[in-house]
Order: structure tokens, then C-alpha cells, then sequence
């Protein structure tokens, strides 16, 4: 099927432009060329990107070391540079970070009132006793006092690490445990969906189980009276201290925050990324390819337990204001966000693709409704974006829209693939892979391909890769994440194709891909043929292995008041069989009342496949909805 152009426009004085032009002396802008050039000239590239992007810090020594060793290649070594200094970009009184709850509280926080916090916190911490490479763990909602948090964090050489307030307290012992943490944030609350729910309450497991922490700070979630535990150190009292104006830099490579693998074939792994790299990779994805500039407005729904708070906040470091949300991205209307993005004229909106599918199958239109007029760019990311969600944002949300399908993920907090402001959107299609990053396709033979389906891989060393695993000697847990595949290649374990437009079509995770008849098909191409339907709300398709078959057994999260009949079988192997193949129709079609996801909204397609193959289900902590695997079990005992 051919992907239709949805959109050519150029944005007009682009950073990309800008930069394409500084380092080409007989300048005719051609993407293919210059992705090609970053790759072969990786010190080059990496160079005049810190030197576009205006990074702050003292460079010196050597570009990149070891660059054949995908593990142990380091970028700019002997460079020094404060995260936190890279942030605080602008002194002025505009607003630096504007924040809404669904709880109806709106606040602003200027450039200097987010320096002088941040200066405070990092005196406070100092003066209890943190140090550089300590650990400070945060159970937090998304409010700015997050933000101040982590960037005084990094304002020390202390190490981050943040599970979002809605983590259970077996889910965040199996992360913090690991890193032992000296302090501890916390809120007491937070709401979602119109519901309170208490934090304060996973305290008393959490300090029985990581003994390494000596202090609690507590940040109410509404600025009251209220009379707290002494066990806790208020966050109001923080900030009457004296504090030193003054920036230290650390080593380009100096850890900055500790991400967590989503725990749910296992002990979620602890993934340690470094300053500089991470720095240098936003900035370059910020501004090279989602042309975010000083003074946009730059508003991505995320909780901080997802790598796209971290990639948020480095938007600052351009000297774009953020944009926070705590809360259901539907409460109380469909259109919450939506009516956010048109108050505040924000420039630059991110979601989960799962949100815009949302708005979809609610038919809801924002054309009639709002301008928009001062939105540049969508962003979507966490699962695939389907065509046909492709189409409904440019017919009911906006017509003249970049919109940038990104996908990467917490082991590089940053992106593989990505948008570009001046090439065309296709439906379904990521726009391009991003500049630095020697991305390919791999057919079964290893072999790259450039017309079929196969893994995602990255063939040589970039910026952001993690610096380590935690208590990983050897790097034993390391390789085995991305390198026993391939040997020196980055694996990513994602199930793709490169387009005709050298763009990429993500079909989902290569380790729950279907192999019916001997022929892989990403489960994302049945999603996007069976959530057509009106009846269907959401499914999810694994592979089941019997004694002489591969079969396919698709799970459907009907509509509400809505019954699996033979009549509404029939219609949906019909619709898999005309636009896929016969050899995709599902063996068993089950009715669900819900698909398990992780805390960040993604669907465990894996955990639902080891179920149905009578596999062991741990951790069942890192899911934001385990109940409901107890209805999986049970069909797999029925069929067996």
C-alpha cells in the first residue's frame, strides 16, 4: 500500500537549514547527504553540533575515543560541562515552566526563580551530607518542584533517579533498592482521574527495605497548612537557607540520572546515563530535528517515570519554556489537553501514539473548536502511530501540523528515528533516521535490507548510549541487552522496514513479532487493520505455540455494553484476511476487559505471549494494571 503525502510544507528559517549551511561550503540541502556525512565524520559532526547548539562548558582532548568498541567508545572525555548550568539558559522573569493539574492549579515559575531554587536545593543537599555520585530518589508527580529536584541533583554531581507518584511500593523497592539512595523525595498525594490517592502510605515498606536512606524530603501536593510527621523534612523550610551562586563542572561523561528497563521479563535493569551525551543528543534531536527554538512553548503529557520527562526537560537548555501536566490527559473532558495547547499558544505538543488513537476513536475534531494557530509540531511516540491516526490528525486536529513520529527508548533516552522539519510526513512513516546515528535494518541473515521488514539496529558508537549498567561487572548485563545478536552492532529490538522515502514504519517489538506460516508480521499491522473497527476499543495479538503449530490468538478490548458474537468474529477475520493475509487470521478470538500496560502506557504483548505458553509472570509490580493478566491465565488453562 502506498503511504500518501500528508504534508510538504518546509518550516521556513529552520535550525536544521542553518546547520546544514554552516558545514557545507556548496550548500544544496539534500538529508540523505548530510545523515550520510554524520556518520562518516562523526567527530566532525559531534563538534559542530556542540558548537550549533551552544553548549556550555570547557571542551578540550579528543572528540571520540575507542570508537570501534561500541561499549567502551567515549565522546569528548576530557570535556567539563554542569547539566544543570545547560538548563538554566535564560535570567530573566519570563516563565521558564509553566504547570496545570487536573486539580484545577496552575503555576508559573520564572528563569530566575527556577535558578535561585535549584541553588537552594543544592546548598541544602550539600549541607545534609550528599556528595557527588551519590543517589537521590524521587517518588514524585510531574510539578515543577520535580524539575528543581532533579536539576539540583545534577547541580552537585549527585545522581537522579525518579519513580512517578502512581508506582506501587513493591515497584519502586525493586528499583531503588538496587542504586542505594542516601535521600528521599516524596508528595503525599496526587490525583488521577478525579481520584485522591496517597503516597505516604509506601513510606514505611520503602524505608523497612532500603536502610541507605537517612532523610525524607515531602512535598505536599497542595500548598496547605497541614501538619506533617517530624520523620519528614518539609520542602517550605528548604528554601530560608543562604546558598552559593556557582556552577561546578564535572566530566562530560559524569553520570546523570539512573533509567529503569521496564521490569517485565525481569529485575528492572538499572541503565546509567551520562551528562554531556545526553545533553549534546537532546539538543541536537530539540533543535536539528523539531526546530525547537528560544521561546517556544513546549508541552509533552508525560509522568516521570517515563524517559520523555528527561527528554523534556532538556528543552530548557534551548531556552524554551516547558510546559507540565499532572493528571489523566482526559479529565474531566476529552479535550483537556487539547484546550491547554490553545490557552497557552503552545508551539510544540507531545503525546503517547495511544492518546491520538484515543481522540480518534472518540471521533473527536479540533478543528471546528480551536486555532491552534500557534502549534508547529506533534510529536508521537510509545507505540507505533497507525496510518489512519496519521490521516485524523491533519483532518480533525490540524491541517498545516509537522508531525513527528519518534521512536527510541529509555536505553538511549533519546530517539533512533525521528521527525525533520523539512521533509514530507507520509502516513505511517517516520520521517528519517536521526543525524549521528548509523541506523539500518537487518534481515534474518543479518544482511541489511531495504524493502523488507526486519530488526532495528545501530552499527557504530553515539553520544547517548548508557555509560554503564548499575553493579554490571564486566558489563555482563550490558551486552547481553543490546550486543549478543549482533557482535559490536546495537540490537534494539525493534521489528521495522525502511521505506521507499527513507523513512522507517515501526511494526513493534521484534520479541513479540508473529511468525505464522513462516512469515514475521509486526503485531502493530493487525492493530492497525482490527482498531479500525467501531466495535473494538483496543487488542493485542500474540503468537501460541502448540504441539504441531504456530497459531495467532488475538485478545479484543470491546466498546462498552459490547459482546464478542460469532457474527463479530466472522467480521474481524474477514477484515485481518482482505488486508493482511489469510495467514494472520487469528486461530482464537477472545473479548478482554483489559490489556495489561506498563506505567508508561505501553502494552506487554510479551508478558500476555508467556502466558498463553505457560511461562512464569514475574514483576508483576512494573504494570500499571495487573489484575487483569488473572483473565489471561484462565483462557490459557481453558485451551490446555
Amino acid at each position: 500500500m502506498a503511504n500518501n503525502k500528508l504534508w510538504s510544507q518546509k518550516i521556513p528559517n529552520t535550525y536544521l537549514e542553518k546547520f546544514s549551511k554552516k558545514i557545507s561550503k556548496n550548500y544544496i540541502y539534500d538529508y540523505k547527504k548530510l545523515h550520510k556525512w554524520s556518520i562518516d565524520h562523526k567527530e566532525i559532526f559531534w563538534n559542530e553540533v556542540w558548537e550549533f547548539t551552544k553548549i556550555i562548558g570547557i571542551k578540550k582532548g579528543k572528540i571520540l575515543k575507542k570508537p570501534k568498541n561500541f561499549i567502551q567508545s567515549t565522546f569528548f572525555e576530557d570535556a567539563k560541562i554542569n547539566f544543570a548550568e545547560n538548563c538554566l539558559a535564560k535570567d530573566d522573569e519570563s516563565d521558564a515552566i509553566i504547570y496545570y493539574s487536573e486539580k484545577n492549579i496552575i503555576e508559573r515559575l520564572s528563569w530566575n526563580d527556577l535558578k535561585k531554587k535549584i541553588f537552594q536545593l543544592s546548598y541544602y543537599f550539600k549541607k545534609v551530607g550528599i556528595k557527588k555520585n551519590d543517589r537521590i530518589a524521587a517518588v514524585l508527580p510531574n510539578f515543577p518542584e520535580t524539575i528543581i529536584s532533579f536539576l539540583a541533583t545534577s547541580q552537585i554531581g549527585a545522581i537522579w533517579s525518579s519513580c512517578s507518584a502512581d508506582f506501587g511500593a513493591q515497584a519502586i523497592i525493586e528499583r531503588f533498592k538496587q542504586i542505594n539512595p542516601k535521600l528521599l523525595i516524596i508528595t503525599d498525594k496526587y490525583y488521577y482521574n478525579g481520584k485522591l490517592i496517597n503516597t505516604l502510605v509506601h513510606v514505611p515498606k520503602i524505608l523497612k527495605s532500603i536502610p541507605t536512606i537517612k532523610k525524607i524530603i515531602l512535598i505536599p501536593y497542595e500548598k496547605n497548612k497541614k501538619k506533617y510527621s517530624s520523620k519528614y523534612i518539609l520542602w517550605k523550610d528548604i528554601f530560608k537557607n543562604k546558598y552559593n551562586k556557582k556552577f561546578i563542572k564535572f566530566n562530560f561523561n559524569h553520570p546523570l540520572y539512573i533509567l529503569y528497563s521496564s521490569g517485565t521479563t525481569g529485575k528492572p535493569k538499572c541503565i546509567v546515563h551520562g551528562s554531556g551525551g545526553t545533553l549534546i543528543q537532546h539538543k541536537k534531536e530539540h533543535q536539528l530535528h523539531l526546530d525547537i527554538k528560544e521561546n517556544d512553548k513546549v508541552f509533552f503529557f508525560t509522568t516521570c517515570g517515563w524517559m520523555m520527562w528527561n527528554w523534556l526537560i532538556t528543552c530548557l537548555s534551548s531556552k524554551a519554556k516547558i510546559l507540565l501536566y499532572d493528571g489523566s490527559p482526559f479529565h474531566p473532558k476529552l479535550d483537556t489537553l487539547i484546550n491547554i495547547v490553545d490557552k497557552e499558544k503552545v508551539t510544540f505538543f507531545g503525546v503517547g501514539a495511544k492518546y491520538l488513537d484515543h481522540l480518534k476513536q472518540n471521533n473527536f475534531n479540533a478543528i471546528n473548536k480551536y486555532k491552534l494557530k500557534n502549534l508547529k509540531t506533534i510529536a508521537s511516540t510509545g507505540s507505533p502511530l497507525i496510518h489512519e491516526t496519521f490521516d485524523y490528525v491533519y483532518k480533525n486536529l490540524k491541517k498545516n501540523i509537522h508531525l513527528a513520529s519518534i521512536s527510541g527508548g529509555t536505553d538511549i533516552v533519546s530517539c533512533f528515528v525521528l521527525g525533520n522539519p523539512l521533509l514530507p510526513v507520509y502516513s505511517g512513516e517516520i520521517q528519517c533516521a536521526g543525524l549521528g546515528m548509523d541506523i539500518d535494518v537487518f534481515d534474518q541473515n543479518a544482511k541489511s535490507t531495504k524493502s523488507k521488514t526486519g530488526e532495528l539496529v545501530c552499527k557504530s558508537t553515539f553520544p547517548s548510549k548508557p555509560i554503564y549498567f548499575w553493579k554490571d561487572p564486566g558489563n555482563k548485563k550490558y551486552k547481553q541487552a543490546y550486543f549478543m545478536k549482533y557482535k559490536n552492532i546495537w540490537h534494539h529490538g525493534d521489528f521495522c522496514k525502511k521505506t521507499k522515502n527513507n523513512g522507517f514504519i515501526i511494526y513493534g517489538r521484534s520479541d513479540a513479532t508473529l511468525n505464522a506460516g513462516g512469515i514475521r508480521i509486526g503485531t502493530a499491522e493487525i492493530y492497525r487493520v482490527v482498531e479500525r473497527m467501531n466495535e473494538i476499543e483496543e487488542s493485542v495479538a500474540v503468537e501460541h505455540n502448540t504441539k504441531n503449530n504456530n497459531e495467532v490468538i488475538l485478545f479484543v478490548k470491546l466498546k462498552q455494553n459490547l459482546i464478542l458474537n460469532i457474527k463479530l468474529e466472522k467480521t474481524i477475520r474477514n477484515m485481518i484476511k482482505k488486508n493482511l493475509s489469510p495467514k494472520y487470521v487469528p486461530a482464537k478470538i477472545f473479548s478482554i476487559s483489559d490489556i495489561p500496560k506498563t506505567k508508561s502506557g505501553k502494552i506487554v504483548e510479551l508478558t500476555i505471549k508467556n502466558i498463553m505458553n505457560g511461562k512464569k509472570i514475574d514483576n508483576l509490580s512494573s504494570l500499571s494494571n495487573s489484575d487483569c493478566l488473572i483473565e489471561y491465565q484462565n483462557i490459557y488453562e481453558k485451551l490446555n
